[in-house]
């Protein structure tokens, strides 16, 4: 039963990869396929508040029931979501400060103090 459920979860992973990858590569495929239309940006505010909420959650979760060394970790991992998002605010008529000074120093901030837990 474990065994499934670990296999089910790790699929499901993967999925949710596939999804990501698709709205950044297929945009309007993905869009019809989540279920509202590609120029609705209200429905896309609202998908990257409940993402940013998830994004928040998730890693307390691992510091509560796995501790401070898989936190770490999970920070390390979560630094793609910055990054990403300096490369989203650069290429889209954004400014490379702003890119920076918000989403380059969330990226910084969370790999040292990931490094930090994950490595003590």
């Amino acid at each position: 039963m474990i065994i499934a459920a670990l296999v089910t979860a790790i699929l499901g992973c993967l999925f949710i990869l596939f999804i990501g990858g698709r709205f950044l590569l297929a945009p309007r495929v993905a869009t019809a396929g989540f279920g509202v239309a590609d120029d609705r940006p209200r429905a896309f505010t609202s998908i990257k508040g409940v993402r940013d909420i998830t994004s928040g959650i998730v890693p307390l979760v691992v510091l509560l029931v796995a501790g401070p060394h898989a936190f770490g970790w999970v920070l390390v991992a979560a630094a793609i979501t910055p990054i990403g998002d300096a490369i989203i605010v650069v290429t889209n008529g954004g400014k490379l400060r702003q890119a920076l000074s918000v989403h380059g120093a969330t990226a910084v901030v969370l790999v040292i103090a990931g490094l930090i837990l994950a490595l003590a």
